[in-house]
């Protein structure tokens, strides 16, 4: 079986619930499409079990990408290094910084080869349909949006693909990083399909505040993943307060 997820965010409640779900064997895939890390403060003990895996394969998110900029491309001292790790601050990566500053240095290393190595696109086939996983914005689209972004890397980790953007002839592109609230109004959300069927949006809302939390959102967000070998979709189990449910758009 092959199942997508993206955008854990570091939620190791919604992430747990799902592994319990699909039970992945040894035979099936997991495609990761990026944001493991930050939000949430177990990023960093997820991503080092995804990445012991070995039928689980990532793409690189904007999270992961920025934790790049902050600890790994710049001289240490630079503005341009110091501009990274504020960013990425902002971007509530504190608490990952944090789990990483207390592994060692070996484990620290592997972390950052691994982000590294990681793809920007993928591309697979099942039950004989072509399938673009993509974090933010696919390749293909690059000369005809990417004029915005400083480099190809920052337009597939950034991009917001918008609900009439073309689709690529003959692949369905399977995307996170835009919480699927911006194309339809279901709380809590859900897994978006196109109308034509040449886009799935799967972020949905993961890394959203806890609804139980002192910090509210118009919509309550949970971890989706979606098998393709028959379309099921899983949702992260959690009780779901009344005030929430009752939200109105």
């Amino acid at each position: 079986m092959i199942y997508v997820m993206s955008d854990i965010h570091g939620n190791a409640i919604r992430f747990n619930s799902i592994m319990r779900q699909i039970d992945l064997k040894p035979e099936d895939t997991l495609y990761v499409l990026g944001d493991v890390i930050d939000r949430y403060p177990n990023g960093i003990r997820i991503l080092r079990r995804l990445m012991r895996m070995p039928n689980v394969k990532m793409i690189l998110g904007n999270h992961e990408s920025m934790m790049l900029d902050a600890l790994d491309r710049f001289d240490e001292n630079s503005r341009d290094r110091k501009y990274a790790l504020d960013l990425w601050y902002w971007n509530d990566g504190d608490d990952t910084h944090e789990s990483f500053k207390h592994l060692r240095k070996s484990a620290r290393k592997e972390i950052l080869d691994y982000l590294h190595s990681l793809p920007l696109n993928m591309e697979i086939e099942v039950n004989g349909k072509t399938y673009l996983l993509v974090h933010g914005g696919p390749i293909a689209n690059y000369a005809a949006y990417g004029s915005r972004y400083d480099s190809l890397e920052e337009y597939a980790v950034w991009h917001r693909i918008s609900g009439d953007e073309p689709d690529l002839s003959g692949k369905t592109i399977i995307f996170g990083h835009t919480p699927t609230a911006e194309y339809q109004h279901n709380n809590p959300l859900e897994i978006w399909i196109s109308p034509s069927g040449g886009k799935i949006g799967i972020d949905c809302g993961c890394g959203f505040p806890d609804p139980l939390s002192l910090e509210r959102h118009p919509a309550y967000g949970r971890l989706a993943c979606l098998r393709l070998d028959d379309r099921k979709v899983f949702y992260s189990e959690e009780e779901i307060p009344e005030e929430v449910e009752e939200i109105v758009w």
